[in-house]
């Protein structure tokens, strides 16, 4: 005989599996790692203190 399955939990266990892929992609695509946010952070702040430094007082 075969194996009874429950077809709720195999649809939601597919659904899950599914979002957990697409999750995935959009990680390895749009997701920056901390090291490089708190590096793009750094750069941004110093590029922010030398245009202030130019800044003629008036």
């Amino acid at each position: 005989m075969a194996e009874i399955i429950n077809l709720n939990r195999a649809r939601k266990t597919k659904e899950r599996a599914k979002k957990r892929n697409t999750a995935d992609q959009n990680a390895q695509q749009f997701g920056r790692t901390k090291g490089e946010k708190k590096r793009d952070d750094l750069i941004a702040a110093k590029a922010k203190d030398q245009v202030d430094q130019h800044k003629l007082d008036t």
